[in-house]
């Protein structure tokens, strides 16, 4: 999901996009999903490819990992950039209809939930002009194990709120989000940009949840002016 990103930035920067466990190319691992274990893999994985500090790009789940370990761990970081993610914990609403997901998972599999799950992702014109990049969003759910859906679910259901935390981030911030977000919406972006102190805020028309791959012209855009000013 990161390829127009990476492709935009290679040429000038080390450019390191992951699986987070269960997903991608990743093992699951024998622990319980929680952001704060994706946290724990995400600076082991700098550790061993021995980066001191990097600039933190996360977009939804990606969000609140980063949010996390920019938290736990300042000094690792010296930009970080949030993209169509909140700062909020679930509410009791948002839990069940994550319990109910699992389980129409388990009654009706990944494939189900895969078609369901993408009528949210997009803005209403990208199911026009982006079918290459539907599909491949489809195909990335449906290749991502039952288990590893079902865990991720539960963990995002776990999460804790980082909000009151914002105020304590020092380094440079770029929140971005898709106009058209349903999931995360662009007032949650708003919030997050009022909480911390000198963050910058781009909203990305012609785009939904996944702004990176909906509109990457003007997301890159963005993304390389901050960069830029960080390094």
């Amino acid at each position: 999901m990161w390829n127009n990103q990476i492709e935009a930035l290679k040429n000038d920067y080390r450019v390191i996009a992951f699986d987070v466990r269960g997903h991608g190319n990743s093992d699951a691992g024998d622990e319980d999903f929680s952001i704060e274990l994706f946290v724990k893999d995400l600076i082991s994985l700098m550790g061993t490819l021995k980066i001191d500090k990097a600039v933190l790009c996360g977009l939804s789940m990606g969000g609140y990992i980063a949010l996390n370990a920019v938290e736990k761990n300042p000094g690792c970081f010296n930009g970080l950039i949030l993209c169509d993610t909140n700062c909020i914990a679930d509410s009791p609403e948002a839990k069940d209809k994550r319990i109910k997901a699992i389980d129409r998972i388990r009654e009706s599999g990944v494939e189900k939930y895969a078609d369901e799950s993408i009528k949210n992702f997009f803005a209403p014109e990208t199911y026009t002009t982006k079918k290459e990049e539907i599909a491949a969003v489809r195909k990335m759910i449906v290749n991502t194990a039952e288990q590893s859906i079902v865990s991720t679910l539960l963990a995002l259901s776990a999460r804790k709120e980082t909000c009151s935390k914002l105020t304590e981030i020092k380094i440079p911030v770029l929140i971005m989000a898709g106009k058209e977000d349903k999931i995360t919406t662009p007032e949650a972006a708003q919030l997050m940009h009022e909480k911390i102190k000198g963050s910058f805020l781009y909203i990305i028309d012609h785009a939904g949840h996944l702004s990176n791959m909906e509109n990457p012209g003007a997301f890159n855009v963005q993304l390389k002016k901050f960069i830029a000013s960080v390094n």
